[in-house]
């Protein structure tokens, strides 16, 4: 601003001008503000933003028109929490997430028990942040999909958790203008959902590598074609894929693909490849392989691919379903809080989990030493020491011991290329310990 009169010059402002001093910030459009600026009731302006009650078309597109002119953006959370509230009002509840089961009678009796682990991880995440999930079988002696449409956005619910399905699952009869969710298994396109799943991949990698370090040779693998394919054939792949690049380290067989696990042609497949271990899903070929002269884990072993389908004490994977379960409803609520309705995904996203090894009596805690294999020399140079004798108030003096020692080993058949023998870790101090010493 101008100084007195006169001076011709011009003092600073203490205080910095900004956009704000001229232009304040608008209030944000709240439902009551937009009910106001149309004419209509609170009532009439909730209902046509929720997609709920009797509102003429035309009315419904003035509200929607109206609400994104002026940047309305309704919270996706609050029908849902007011519900509640009316029906119990001491509940600290937030949300309800919607867990979805299709009901198909060809799906094995352990799909159960894998979908009661995502369950529980579901349920426990959801009630660490405030919500709640309940279950709905829908389908084949379940209810409708568009009944539970309805019941769906009579009730709030807008999030949904989808278990996993046999076959490919399609719920595009669900109003996903109103819904956001996630599927618990590999792939959904009706609608295009983002997932969560177990990355058998890597577990059927990480399963080679433990298997080659312990001296398996011969790996085999049996596997139902449909078990395969509903998981884009993962295991299959994995496995062929180790095999063909481990220098021939490792002889991947050919794999045993059958839709029923039948004695006679596991005996004929076990005895024509002569694998020293199989990895599948039914621990029941473990009395085959006994009855075809296997001793497990001495000279064979079995790893079971899902621990879930066998209540046999045996190594192999925990697929985690209880964390796959967490992370999707985490996913769902994530969705939730930044309003994702109606957005059909381009491409959708997918958190895979990496399973979890679990150790079992059926394959060798440590790699296998073979009988009557050629020695492998070991040269251990052991440095001078000089003691102090306990008898060198005698005479003795001090001791010196030094030596270069050459001892033979068998070779361990686990044994790679430039990998030292492992159970000669502790043997150049065994060796010291009987060297001679000469006094100075």
């Amino acid at each position: 601003m101008r100084s007195p009169a006169g001076s011709g010059t011009f003092r600073l402002l203490s205080t910095p001008f900004t956009p704000d001093d001229c232009f304040p910030a608008m209030a944000s459009p709240t439902l009551r503000s937009l009910a106001r600026s149309l004419g209509l009731s609170h009532a009439t302006v909730s209902a046509a933003l929720n997609g709920r009650g009797r509102v003429r078309p035309e009315t419904v597109r003035s509200v929607l028109e109206a609400a994104k002119s002026a940047g309305y953006q309704m919270n996706p959370l609050t029908s849902a929490v007011m519900s509640e509230v009316r029906r119990s009002r001491n509940s600290t509840f937030r949300g309800t997430i919607a867990a979805l089961e299709l009901a198909e009678t060809e799906r094995p009796a352990y799909g159960a028990r894998y979908h009661a682990d995502i369950l529980r991880g579901a349920s426990e995440r959801a009630a660490s942040l405030g919500f709640k999930v309940e279950l709905f079988v829908v389908g084949a002696g379940g209810v409708p999909i568009q009944r539970v449409d309805t019941i769906l956005k009579a009730r709030g619910i807008r999030g949904v958790v989808l278990l996993p399905a046999w076959h490919a699952p399609d719920v595009s009869a669900l109003d996903w203008d109103h819904h956001v969710g996630v599927y618990t298994d590999y792939l959904i396109e009706r609608p295009l959902l983002a997932s969560v799943y177990p990355d058998h991949y890597r577990a059927m990698m990480a399963a080679l590598q433990k298997l080659r370090a312990l001296g398996y040779r011969r790996p085999g693998l049996l596997m139902a074609p449909l078990q395969d394919e509903r998981i884009q054939h993962r295991w299959e792949a994995a496995f062929l894929a180790f095999g063909a690049n481990t220098d021939g380290l490792i002889e991947a067989l050919p794999c045993l693909k059958t839709p029923v696990l039948d004695r006679g042609e596991f005996l004929q497949w076990f005895r024509e490849y002569e694998p020293d271990v199989v990895l599948g899903h039914h621990a029941e070929v473990i009395a085959w392989m006994q009855e075809a002269g296997a001793s497990l884990p001495e000279t064979h072993g079995f790893v079971c691919l899902n621990l879930l389908m066998t209540k046999a004490s045996c190594a192999g994977f925990d697929l985690r379903p209880a964390l796959v379960g967490a992370l999707a409803l985490e996913q769902v609520v994530a969705q939730l809080h930044r309003n994702e309705f109606g957005r059909q995904p381009e491409v959708a996203a997918a958190i895979s989990v990496p399973p979890q090894w679990v150790d079992g009596p059926t394959v060798r805690s440590f790699p296998r030493v073979l009988r009557g294999a050629a020695p492998s020399r070991l040269n251990f140079l052991i440095p001078p020491v000089r003691p102090r004798s306990a008898r060198a108030d005698q005479g003795l003096g001090n001791l010196n011991c030094s030596a270069s020692v050459s001892i033979a080993v068998p070779a361990p058949d686990h044994c790679l290329p430039g990998e030292p023998p492992l159970p000669c870790a502790g043997w150049p101090l065994f060796a010291a310990a009987l060297l001679p010493c000469r006094p100075d």
